[in-house]
């Protein structure tokens, strides 16, 4: 079906789901002056055009966090689509257990190692929220 002016542009953001070796997941807070600012995500970022999710993944990463991640240690584990009032979210999520150098706070307003039972109890976007349990299964 076609889409018409009523219907919000699809926003197509990659994320991933970092665990360490103590099998915690990082979730980066959202800095003041962004949209939901103060939430907690899973690191990622919008894929531009002529990106892959993953090179997308791969840049954001580096951008935010100052890490190197190979394509093939992300592994897609599910996605998240949710409409917001003004576009609608499509964001698969990989898991990633492998990456070169050390994780710093470069773009967030904070940084936590969380383990995967207590990710519930930090406030999250909509869109993130649903892939909790799903980690919580996984991990």
């Amino acid at each position: 079906m076609p889409t018409t002016e009523a219907d919000p542009p699809v926003v197509l953001v990659a994320a991933a789901a970092l665990v360490d070796a103590d099998g915690r997941v990082l979730i980066a807070q959202r800095p003041e002056g962004k949209a939901m600012a103060g939430l907690w995500e899973f690191p990622g970022g919008k894929v531009g055009p002529g990106e892959t999710p993953e090179e997308a993944l791969i840049r954001e990463l580096g951008e935010e966090l100052g890490i190197d991640v190979a394509a093939h240690c992300l592994a897609p584990f599910t996605f998240a689509s949710h409409r917001y009032e003004d576009f609608h979210l499509l964001m698969p999520l990989f898991v990633c257990r492998v990456w070169d150098g050390s994780v710093r706070r470069l773009e967030h307003q904070a940084l936590k190692w969380v383990r995967p039972v207590r990710l519930g109890d930090y406030p999250m976007p909509p869109a993130d929220r649903p892939l909790v349990a799903m980690l919580r299964d996984l991990l």
